[in-house]
């Protein structure tokens, strides 16, 4: 397997300049297919009976792989090792690209690349906001895998990747956004259980973050998340608005924002800008919101299972002092927003049925089960859960569980290719009230009026 290094091919190049129509030649592959050639002789004398039949081996074969998890090293060393079992395995080599990191970016790459009609990559990473948006340039991978392989995943996921009856990507983890809490400092507080609503979350975290401020941690912080201007923020604050009851955006075919319950969720996270939370947190997306968390600097963090890995890997500062509970309540209970990737096949591959083999593989039940025996993300197939070899590599899982019938799930369904303008109005709408641009009231009439603009839907 092979990574084209950033920046030193052109290929790399015109991926983060967008310019996919002018892709290098050389990377327009030729189709390379060879008809399996039956020989040897009918050896019945001898072998009473029995016919023997060989097949030439295929010629060798290269798939190029896009995956946006790439930036993160444990998720990279992991997968390179499961690339490596499949190339054993099948004969057939992979070469994965990186992408972009911010979703917005990455998004903007896959379509850019399926658009243009480009040969490769054979097999791209689908974000469960995806699914519609991509679903054209996609195959349907029903054809490829057997029936009782895609039923082994979550139902839900399933029906996420299948748009009009076409299944567009085989789910790889699934991810949820939790709530991430430093066990040394609760117990030091005198706090037996991390909060279980978000009143209990901003009373807990001012109180922390002014113990260790007292002793001399200036920079110490409460609740650290992520604000920046970003598809990061669309997830952060609907689980604040579903969580009050506000609605998901888009439902039942109305568009649900400009209300009490929304207006209240938005002015909350405006309230704990510059008080429990940094002044920059409205800049932050992930990676910044887990820096400060790893180097002990926050009591608590919301960010996705995937940080949990990154913080329980060798050599973390906070391996053995933290750990994850579902995210705080609302008025109206738990909003947790669904996360996590697939992978699907380009309708324009010259290997469909090759890239469909890499996809059963990475997906598969043997290759999740390894995977998990380490800590992991969680695992798509509900069977997992109750591994003990699994659990006990990862007890976070339980967390999962319990959010499992409380998540948030983004518009992206029911926006279908227009969801990238729904989440761009969604968390520029946000953002404003948390940089004080304008009050949460103003806010979300204005965003009304634009999402009825994008979507030709109403309010009710």
């Amino acid at each position: 397997m092979q990574l084209f290094a950033g920046g030193t091919t052109p290929f790399f190049q015109a991926i983060y300049r967008f310019g996919v129509d002018d892709l290098p030649r050389q990377l327009r592959r030729q189709r390379v297919l060879r008809l399996f050639v039956f020989a040897g002789t009918c050896l019945l004398a001898i072998f009473a009976g029995q016919a023997c039949q060989k097949r030439d081996k295929p010629a060798a074969i290269t798939l190029t792989l896009i995956d946006q998890g790439w930036v993160n090293k444990d998720t990279r060393d992991r997968l390179n090792e499961e690339l490596r079992l499949f190339t054993t395995e099948s004969g057939i080599r992979v070469e994965v690209l990186p992408a972009p990191e911010s979703a917005v970016e990455q998004l903007a790459t896959w379509r850019k690349l399926l658009q243009a009609r480009a040969a490769v990559p054979d097999v791209y990473a689908v974000d469960v906001i995806w699914p519609a948006i991509l679903a054209d340039d996609l195959v349907d991978l029903k054809p490829y895998i057997p029936g009782p392989e895609i039923a082994a995943h979550f139902p839900e996921l399933i029906a996420n990747n299948t748009v009009n009856g076409k299944l567009v990507a085989l789910p790889y983890n699934l991810d949820t956004g939790v709530l991430f809490y430093r066990i040394d400092l609760l117990q030091q507080y005198g706090y037996r259980a991390p909060p279980k609503n978000w009143e209990e979350l901003e009373s807990m975290a001012a109180r922390i973050q002014a113990g260790e401020r007292a002793k001399g941690n200036k920079d110490f912080w409460g609740f650290v998340w992520e604000g920046a201007s970003s598809e990061a923020l669309t997830c952060n604050a609907l689980e604040w608005q579903v969580s009050e009851g506000g609605g998901k955006i888009l439902e039942n075919g109305m568009i649900t924002v400009n209300n009490p319950q929304t207006i209240r969720a938005w002015e909350r996270g405006a309230r704990w800008v510059g008080s429990i939370s940094p002044p920059g947190v409205v800049a932050y997306k992930e990676w910044d919101a887990f820096n400060i968390w790893q180097a002990g600097q926050a009591a608590f963090m919301r960010n996705w299972a995937n940080a949990y890995v990154a913080a329980r890997a060798p050599g973390s500062p906070i391996q053995k002092t933290f750990e994850v509970a579902p995210l705080p309540e609302g008025r109206a209970g738990l909003g947790a927003t669904l996360g996590g990737h697939g992978y699907g096949v380009s309708r324009y591959s010259l290997h469909p049925q090759e890239a469909a083999m890499l996809v059963r593989f990475l997906c598969r039940r043997d290759v999740q089960l390894k995977r998990c025996r380490k800590t992991a993300q969680p695992s798509t197939l509900p069977e997992l859960y109750s591994d003990p070899e699994v659990l006990a590599a990862n007890p976070y899982f339980s967390s999962i569980l319990d959010t499992r019938n409380k998540i948030a799930l983004r518009p992206a369904a029911t926006s279908g290719k227009k969801y990238p303008d729904v989440s761009r109005a969604y968390f520029e709408a946000v953002h404003v009230v948390l940089t004080g641009k304008k009050s949460a009231t103003q806010a979300a009439s204005d965003l009304q009026i634009e999402l009825q603009e994008i979507t030709g839907l109403k309010a009710p």
